[in-house]
């Protein structure tokens, strides 16, 4: 274990040096955010219809998905990307450690150390200034952290997932156009699950893109009440174990017969 931590920690330094990137991240986010709150406004202002979730909530989802907008696997960990296409993952192969857990350990360090450099200024800025809301409750923070951890390990399995098909790919460029649209849509970063068709949400709540986003920020909102959150936590390791599994399957596969760009 100790090799595999020293992994995580030896990437999540080197992530945290890229600090420009992370304002220019910021920045950006808080636009969008701007633009997708006024939208927002914008709909519920030009209906009288009872809505699942009131304009307060609305907008305080809206702000906590561009805070933790790096933790979402919509792209995948570059250096890994590299590995493949030049063949120097080969060098991987003859390690002695499982290389499904160091890849792990490394996409961890690259789902956490982006999103805590953008999170926190955005939770100040977006409270103070831009109408988020505090947790509901305690007991709705509490519920919130403790969802969060296995949103981040679930986003962690499902990059992994990605990562490991680009194997069969030579360059990878159609899985990371492809992904991209199924996160956003279906984790409710684009529009909130619960203001879905009802016919949906069914298959919205089954999905395992609803650990990643949804789940927490209802989670902080109340409107998942903290009572219900043993069962959350169910629906995110459930499948994170699952995508686990077929993560390492899948890599099994593929470093049985491993050819690179190139020959």
């Amino acid at each position: 274990m100790n090799a595999y931590y020293s992994v995580m920690a030896a990437r999540f330094r080197a992530l945290l040096q890229y600090r420009a990137a992370a304002a220019a991240g910021f920045a950006t986010q808080l636009f969008w955010g701007a633009m997708k709150v006024m939208v927002f406004q914008a709909f519920y202002r030009s209906s009288t219809a009872h809505q699942p979730m009131s304009l307060a909530q609305s907008i305080t989802y809206i702000w906590l998905g561009q805070a933790m907008l790096a933790m979402l696997p919509w792209n995948v960990d570059r250096e890994i990307a590299v590995m493949i296409r030049t063949g120097n993952v080969v060098y991987e192969l003859l390690r002695p450690r499982d290389l499904y857990a160091i890849w792990f350990s490394r996409i961890l360090a690259f789902r956490t150390a982006p999103t805590l450099l953008r999170a926190a200024p955005m939770f100040v800025v977006a409270m103070l200034l831009l109408g988020m809301q505090a947790p509901a409750s305690v007991g709705s923070g509490f519920a919130y952290a403790a969802s969060m951890l296995a949103a981040i390990l679930l986003s962690a399995a499902i990059t992994a997932l990605i990562s490991i098909s680009l194997l069969w790919t030579i360059s990878g460029d159609g899985i990371s156009r492809i992904v991209p649209g199924l996160v956003t849509i279906f984790s409710g970063m684009i529009v909130p699950l619960p203001l879905f068709p009802a016919w949906a949400q069914t298959a919205l709540n089954w999905s395992p893109f609803r650990g990643i986003a949804d789940i927490p920020y209802r989670l902080y909102m109340g409107h998942i009440p903290p009572d219900q959150l043993p069962y959350m936590l169910a629906h995110q390791l459930g499948w994170t174990v699952a995508l686990v599994l077929l993560g390492r399957w899948m890599l099994a596969r593929g470093t049985r017969r491993l050819v690179v760009q190139g020959g």
